[in-house]
């Protein structure tokens, strides 16, 4: 950009001067954001560290989704696979390769495996060819009845994967920030996330959880109850991979459903002459096979409902009770809950990912948000 007459320092096309050069520049250089893009020093991405699924967002887009698993090599401790390529392994693995989940019960069980997985799902962000391994400031979502060790675990594995600033935020909290509620207003509201490894209750308010309970309860045990009635009652063997599978086909809380589901064949060794066997599963049975691990989820609300002072309990019964997770994905289970509570339970809008949603948001309000832990 050229201008005929000198301007004067106090005018404004003076300051505006710099910007114009600067659009100038960028004009004949369409290339700049592509090469610059090849220098970026810091990375900001939210992750949601789940017992079934790892989700990482980075510039509000969930980028990754995959399976929290890992396949290493026996021998020289190599990671293999990780994620759906790891998934699709598990129960199939010879004897050199094994397939570990490093979390169990939302806590992490392995933390070498834990780390190398971290590392392996943040080079999936990184796709593109980089100059220099960016640093990483990451939000990392943990469940709210995790212990000093289990917290610092999360913080070092994640330190050990490329995290310079890494920040935690309790899963039921990022929960609430998924589904858009405002954490910080002087109002209660439950959040009922029930995952693969663990069930997080949680009354919300100021920006600060008041009551919670955290039980080791959740998906796998649902899975496991399937898996093990399956083999009792029909003698019928199966692995933890085709027990998922039934629960997401035919799994209920409830018996008599508006909508049912048709049944679902279940084909398999039998467990006392090998030979192969088929049998056809209904949403009624599995509700009876589940009724007791449901049971003690109902517990739990219950034992958060008792600590929830009455001020904060009036605003639960007028706002209804939040479910997230992948286990509020189960048939009827809102219903049964409603029922059982006479309070009105709401599944959020794509449950399996409000935390991670959640964990997005903070992200972004990292210096705003005084619930963040360092």
């Amino acid at each position: 950009m050229h201008f005929e007459k000198p301007v004067s320092e106090s005018s404004p096309l003076s300051t505006l001067r710099p910007w114009l050069q600067k659009i100038e520049f960028q004009q004949f250089h369409p290339q700049l954001n592509k090469y610059m893009g090849l220098f970026s020093l810091t990375q900001e991405i939210a992750m949601d560290l789940g017992t079934a699924n790892s989700i990482i967002i980075h510039k509000d887009k969930i980028v990754v989704n995959q399976p929290s698993v890992v396949a290493i090599d026996n021998k020289t401790d190599k990671l293999l696979a990780v994620g759906e390529d790891a998934h699709q392994m598990e129960g199939k693995e010879p004897p050199g390769i094994r397939t570990i989940r490093p979390l169990r019960d939302g806590v992490i069980a392995d933390f070498n495996a834990a780390e190398q997985m971290i590392r392996g799902l943040v080079k999936m962000v990184n796709s593109k060819r980089r100059w220099f391994s960016p640093s990483l400031r990451m939000v990392v979502c943990i469940p709210s009845g995790s212990t000093e060790v289990e917290i610092r675990a999360v913080r070092d594995s994640s330190e050990h994967a490329g995290g310079r600033d890494v920040f935690m935020i309790y899963e039921p909290m990022a929960a609430a920030l998924g589904i858009g509620l405002d954490v910080e207003a002087p109002e209660g509201n439950m959040i009922v996330d029930i995952g693969g490894g663990s069930t997080e209750i949680a009354v919300i308010s100021l920006g600060g959880i008041v009551s919670n309970k955290s039980i080791r309860v959740a998906g796998n045990d649902l899975t496991a109850d399937i898996q093990e009635h399956m083999g009792r009652v029909h003698n019928l063997k199966i692995g933890t991979l085709m027990a998922e599978r039934i629960k997401i086909q035919v799994g209920s809380a409830l018996t008599e459903l508006e909508n049912p589901p048709e049944p679902f064949i279940v084909r398999g060794p039998n467990r006392m002459t090998a030979l192969p066997m088929e049998v056809s599963v209904t949403h009624e049975e599995i509700a009876h096979s589940i009724e007791k691990t449901i049971a003690k989820m109902e517990t739990a609300i219950l034992a958060a409902l008792d600590q929830t002072p009455p001020e904060l309990y009036a605003d639960i019964v007028r706002n209804g009770i939040y479910l997230a997770g992948g286990g509020a994905l189960l048939r009827g289970l809102d219903k049964r809950l409603t029922d059982k509570f006479h309070i009105e339970f709401k599944v959020a809008d794509d449950p399996l990912t409000a935390v991670a949603r959640g964990t997005g948001v903070a992200l972004k309000n990292i210096n705003r948000f005084r619930f963040l832990i360092r």
